[in-house]
Parts: structure tokens; sequence; C-alpha cells
């Protein structure tokens, strides 16, 4: 029999136990920690007081600010470099990742792009759309059940909502393969997977051409440049291309790894067919840029502008060496390069508008992190594949300081705080949505989009993947061997990224000019579970074994 008594010395002893493992597990961090605490522990915990005590906390999930340390400190590998920026904007976005982490009983853990209820957003107000993003950031959490949990959401749910925008679920899948090393969870997903490319195949492709089409705004790309030549304008894109040619290449590994060889064989030739109709197709060599050609066009037809994401196949590893001119695109004012970030469409072109009017998600301007973080993951692809000249390293961290910069906000009490929202303005950092959205709800508007900060903590993209996998290069792929290439600046005398979760080891990465800042020696070295297992005098790519 259990008595009101019984029932609360249960409860006592459960947030007593809750306390034990909190501890016992910062405990377990701290002795395999390789950098000092008050450059991991001690700075998350006042980075994490800084962002509370700015927040106007207006929706909450499953992990409110109260226990926001806590989730942290559990959770995220902690990271320390010499731009102050870049440090705590990674901070920074996970502590707004971690409001996105939702659980039901009937679906597991899902991980939401708004934090309030959109009408989009279906029963539980998740969106494919970033999900593709919102895993690969996911998978670097500590406990792996948020990531694999809201993989299984797409492949056993919501298998209908999984296709209401373009994502690649077959490739996540393989994203949080590297991580969790869980082959038995590839196996279960394999079928869904294969499923979902097969009615993308169904809807979406053009035999005769070889060529996946979609409506701009199906890419998350609304009112794009390509897409106002007409209103519901369908194109070959290299988005939804390029999405279809890595799952195909993703479903053949999966398959190789689960001993379905002649799965293996099929998804690998159609891989190849699918990259060389992109590569051949939507390539302009006249633009010197992958264009979108509308549905009806011929092979000659192309858009006339030159739009961010055609920076797609670089993030996918799926553009030859020869088009590396196109990257010079990203350096040039008249191209994409803007004091606030990498516009979303060339400014040359003579759409290029930056409105307060109309639709409030603009893509013919306007900077939106997604777009960002699918084209500085390219930029790391593209100077880790080599034989270029168009682009440095510095070139890299240029973009990525600039994109930390824009995650700010000026309170109408003057104060500057930490935020990421829907789109921003390039020449003054301005959240265009929000400022739009804010006059409908002054002027009496009513609807789904007139939501009250709709895009607070906007969970659209990613920035802590671009420091671990890039800035400090922490690139495993489910095997027990992991490649670590970081591009960070040549610059800079130090930098660390400590406890990040591979195959259940704790890895560490570390670089310290002088031996002065870790107090672990001079050089680059890389730990497993606190024990030393490479070192370099400087940084560079090595490759280590988890035993």
């Amino acid at each position: 029999m259990i008595t009101k008594n019984s029932t609360k010395k249960r409860s006592i002893g459960k947030f007593a136990f809750a306390l034990f493992a909190f501890a016992a597990s910062v405990s377990l961090a701290n002795a395999e920690s390789v950098i000092p605490q008050k450059l991991g522990v001690d700075y998350a915990k006042a980075r994490v007081a800084q962002f509370n005590a700015d927040d106007n906390e207006l929706y909450k999930g499953d992990f409110p600010n109260a226990v926001a340390e806590k989730f942290l400190l559990e959770n995220i590998p902690f990271f320390d470099c010499p731009d102050a920026e870049i440090k705590d904007v990674y901070y920074f976005r996970w502590w707004t990742f971690r409001k996105h982490l939702k659980f039901y009983p009937e679906t597991g853990w899902i991980i939401t792009e708004f934090m309030p209820k959109v009408s989009w957003g279906g029963k539980y107000n998740a969106i494919v759309c970033p999900a593709a993003l919102q895993l690969r950031e996911a998978r670097w959490l500590r406990d792996p059940k948020y990531a694999s949990q809201y993989q299984d959401y797409w492949c056993f749910k919501d298998k209908q909502g999984a296709r209401v925008y373009s994502s690649w679920l077959a490739t996540s899948a393989l994203d949080i393969y590297a991580t969790d090393g869980d082959l038995e969870a590839l196996k279960k997903r394999y079928p869904a997977l294969k499923a979902n490319f097969r009615a993308w195949e169904k809807s979406n492709f053009h035999s005769k051409i070889g060529l996946f089409q979609q409506i701009d705004g199906k890419d998350g790309m609304e009112l794009s440049a390509s897409g106002q030549l007409n209103m519901g304008w369908r194109g070959y894109r290299a988005t939804i291309q390029s999405y279809m040619t890595s799952e195909c290449y993703s479903l053949s590994k999966i398959a190789a790894m689960i001993g379905e060889k002649s799965d293996a064989e099929f998804f690998a030739k159609k891989a190849d067919a699918l990259k060389t109709a992109l590569n051949e197709k939507l390539w302009d060599a006249s633009k010197k840029f992958y264009m979108v050609r509308p549905l009806n066009g011929t092979a000659r037809d192309f858009s006339p502008h030159r739009e961010l994401h055609g920076y797609t196949p670089w993030y996918f590893n799926l553009a030859p060496r020869e088009y590396a001119e196109a990257w010079k695109q990203v350096l040039d004012e008249r191209g994409f390069k803007a004091p606030f970030g990498l516009t979303s469409l060339e400014r040359r072109s003579p759409l290029f508008q930056l409105n307060y009017v109309g639709h409030e998600c603009q893509w013919n301007g306007p900077v939106w992190p997604l777009s960002t973080s699918i084209t500085l993951s390219g930029m790391a692809n593209f100077l880790r594949a080599g034989g270029q000249d168009v682009l440095s390293k510095s070139d890299f961290y240029d973009a990525l300081s600039t994109f930390a910069k824009a995650h700010h906000l000026v309170r109408e009490d003057g104060k500057r705080v930490f935020w990421i929202d829907e789109n921003i303005h390039p020449f003054t950092g301005d959240w265009i949505s929000r400022t739009v959205i804010k006059k409908w709800l002054k002027d009496g508007a009513v609807g789904g989009a007139s939501i009250p900060e709709r895009g607070k903590d906007y969970n659209h993209s990613f920035f802590a993947e671009l420091v671990i996998r890039d800035i400090v290069g922490v690139m495993p792929d489910g095997s027990r061997k992991v490649v670590i290439d970081p591009l960070a600046p040549d610059s800079w005398k130090f930098f660390a990224v400590d406890g990040v979760r591979v195959l259940n080891r704790s890895l560490s990465v570390l670089w310290d000019a002088d031996g002065s800042r870790y107090g672990r020696g001079r050089g680059f070295a890389v730990f497993v579970d606190g024990r030393e297992v490479a070192r370099a005098d400087k940084p560079q790519k090595l490759e280590i074994t988890l035993e």
C-alpha cells in the first residue's frame, strides 16, 4: 500500500537521487576535463547566468531557464578560444537550443523550430525544414537520446510531415551514427528512410531530365528571386537535387553496413546519376554558379539571379573542384558579402530587396541563419578538399565571426543582449521579421504570423556544429577512427573543445602555443577520457583510434 507519506518520501528520494546523479555527471565531466575549471564549468555557469538575467522567458520548453545551467553542464562540450564573440555565441546557442527540447510520451523527444505554437507546426509543433540541421547540432549533446528520438519521430511518427518541406533524413541518420555508433538504430530506420526517398522520387523527380524539382517555399525559402519569376513557381533547384543525391549516397552506405548489398549498389548508381545531373544541368557556366532552372524551360534556361542556396552542393561534397570560382561571391560585396552576414540573394541582382512590407519571411536579400549554416559548412568542406586558391581559413573565420556578431539585439531600454531570430537586415543587423510582426501587433493585425516574439530563440540553424566540427575539427564517422582537422585561424594561440561525446567516450582537443593556457604542455593535443592519445607541435590533421 502506497500512502501519501510514502509517496512524499519517494519523491524526496527521487529528488535526492537526481541531485546525486547530476553531481556525479558533473564530477565525471570534470574528472575527464583537460582544461581548468575556470575556463570550462565556471565560464559556462557565468554565461548561463548572464543569458537568464537578460531573458524575458515568454515561452518554456521542458528545460526552462531555472534548470538551464544543470542541463548545459550535463550535456554540452566546453569551448574556449581567443574570440570572445564566437565563444559566447557558442554557449548562447546551446542555451537557446535546450529551450526547444520537448518530450511527449507518444513521440519521445522532439526539437522545435519556434518556441510558441505555430499553425504549420502540426500537433507537436515539429517542422521538418530545419530538422537535419537541428539533428547535426543535437548529436554533440552527451545524452544521445535527444537526437536519436527526434530522428525516429520523422522516421516512424510523422512520415507525411517529413515531406512537407525539403529535408535529408538518411544523411541525418548517418550524422547521428557518427557520434553514437548505433548500428542497430540505423538498421531499424533503414526501411523508413528508403520509403521516404521513394516518396520524394515519386512526387518530385522528373526522370526524363534526371532532376528533382521543388517550390521555393517548400525549400523553406519563400519569395526568393527565382521564385518571383512566376507565382507558385516550381523549379529544378540545387537544394532538392543535392539533398536527394546525398540521400542516395547515404542509403547506399547504410545498406552496405547492414548487409543489403543489392540496395547498396542500386543507390550508389542512382546517386552517381543524380550527381552528374546536378553538375551538368544546374551549373551555369556563364555565371559560374549553381542556378535554378524553370520547370518548363530548356537546358539553357536559368534564373538570372545567384542565390546563396547555390552553395548547397558543397555542404554534401558533391561539387567538382573546377567549380571553385563560385566561392568568389562570398568575398564580393556585389555578391553576398555584407556587414551582418551573407545575403540570400546577390546584391547586384535587380530583385535584391529588404522589405518591411508584405510577407515577413522573404528570401530576396535578407541574411538567413539557415542558409548561413549550410554555406559555412560547405565552405569548410571546400577548404578541406584543397586544390584551390579562392578561399583561405581566414575567410572562413571572417564569415563565422560575422555570423556570431549578428547574434545580438538592442532592447527598447538600450541594452545590447544576445539574440537569435528569423532574418537579418544585412546592413543594420535588425531582425526584419520581428520588426514587421511587432508593427502588425501594434496596428492590431491578427493571425498566426502575429504571435508576440514569434522568432525569439529561433532554432532554424546551427552554430555549435561549426565550432566543434569545423573550427576545432572533430570529424567522427561512426567507426573507431576519428579525424581531427581544425580550421581555426593560424593567429590563435590557443583553443579547446572539452568533453565531446563520441561513441560514449569523452574526447577533448586543445591547442596551447606556450602551454600556459591549459597547463597540459605546449602544442596541439587530443585526449580521450582525460588521457592523451595524440600530440603535434601545431594544429594539423590527425587521426586517432578509440580503443
